[in-house]
């Protein structure tokens, strides 16, 4: 596929995850269920993101170009329709096999997604071949560490789609039909290490620093673990506490070496500030995923986990490297600027401690104020990525 057209497929579904993130901030401001949340959050804002980059970051660092260009354009309707019937659905509005279609649909475009990067990588699957070139040559033991675990964050996928599946049908499920089983393996092992995974290749470039190579080891093993044990053994001791303990390691270890990257930087580009609050929003996440694991898991803690980590770890990361990629200041519609990019994250990262604040402290007038916060904040990068690829 020709590059310009990985770019515009990409741009399709980077707006199309803006656009989740800013009705899932509706939605929780009018108190939709969390299943709603979940499929917006996750399924819309997240993973729409993970499949618009990784067609062009993932063959590119492994060597390789696009196996199937047609792909991510076959890929696009199923997973938008996917999207949008499961959380029709979720809000029991429509038909009742609106919920079996929509979990179909998603999962024809996760094969799509999924064959073609395994056709792709194929012949480099634990990613030995990096691209990584003659002048970044001391790169390459981090870049094949990273690599090698993308595979591992595929494999999620395809089993929490499976299951997303098999609980919206007849299909035997692999676990329980549980669904916060489906969230950990998708949010935690397929989202989570990937940030980790191909955030050590993109952001010490970005940043033109050096990661300290141990403890990206321990951060992607810990990460790449971690999940399959929350998901398996959630609530159940003392693997579900093993699991805990391990995605805290990781969580937390990515904070270090980002935060470590991040000092030892001159730059200071707006989008890193994004991934500095999406970090610090993971250690708060997991220190609330240990407490739970202590036997503290009333029902608001957990909406305040959940967002944490979305809105927070994985919403904060996503939308500071959107802004790299997608610089602000290039938009030329009135008020895109890099200020008004400060404003988006101060007004996600701000809201977000507020609603942290009331749902765990029980205080709903801070939960409002915060999510109107988030509101804010999400439209405002819903109209600088516009602005952006309006100038494109």
């Amino acid at each position: 596929m020709a590059p310009a057209t990985v770019s515009r497929w990409a741009r399709r579904y980077v707006l199309v995850s803006a656009l989740s993130l800013l009705s899932w901030q509706l939605a929780a401001l009018v108190g939709v269920p969390r299943l709603t949340e979940m499929f917006l959050a996750l399924f819309g804002f997240v993973l729409h993101m993970v499949f618009g980059k990784a067609y062009s970051l993932v063959p590119s660092y492994f060597a390789r170009t696009v196996a199937f260009p047609r792909a991510p354009a076959v890929q696009f309707p199923l997973v938008v329709l996917g999207t949008g019937s499961l959380v029709g659905a979720s809000l029991q509005f429509g038909p009742s096999w609106l919920e079996p279609v929509g979990a179909l649909l998603w999962s024809l475009g996760v094969i799509v997604f999924l064959g073609t990067l395994f056709w792709t990588l194929r012949t480099n699957l634990t990613g030995r071949e990096t691209a990584t070139g003659e002048t970044n040559v001391d790169r390459r033991p981090v870049d094949r560490t990273a690599n090698g675990f993308v595979p591992v964050a595929l494999l999620y996928l395809a089993v929490g789609s499976y299951e997303t599946l098999a609980i919206a049908t007849s299909l035997p499920p692999l676990l329980d039909g549980y669904f916060p089983r489906v969230t950990h393996l998708i949010a935690a092992g397929t989202a989570g290490l990937l940030i980790f995974a191909l955030g050590f290749r993109l952001l010490p470039r970005f940043l033109v620093a050096h990661p300290p190579r141990r403890l990206v080891v321990l951060v992607l093993a810990t990460g790449a673990v971690g999940p399959s044990l929350l998901a398996v053994h959630l609530w159940n001791a003392p693997w579900f506490y093993l699991g805990a303990l391990l995605e805290t390691v990781a969580v937390v270890g990515f904070a270090l070496g980002y935060g470590l990257l991040f000092v030892r930087s001159d730059r200071r580009r707006v989008g890193f500030y994004g991934v500095l609050a999406g970090a610090l929003c993971g250690v708060v996440a997991a220190a609330l995923g240990v407490g739970f694991a202590i036997g503290h898991s009333a029902s608001s803690a957990v909406l305040a986990h959940l967002r944490l980590n979305l809105l927070g770890f994985l919403g904060l990361s996503i939308v500071g490297i959107a802004y790299q990629f997608y610089p602000p200041a290039i938009g030329t519609l009135p008020g895109a600027s890099n200020r008004t990019a400060f404003v988006s994250i101060g007004a996600l990262a701000g809201g977000l401690f507020g609603q942290t604040v009331g749902l765990v402290g029980g205080v709903p007038a801070a939960t409002t104020l915060g999510e109107l916060s988030t509101l804010v904040g999400a439209a405002l990068y819903l109209f600088l990525l516009a602005a952006v690829f309006q100038t494109r």
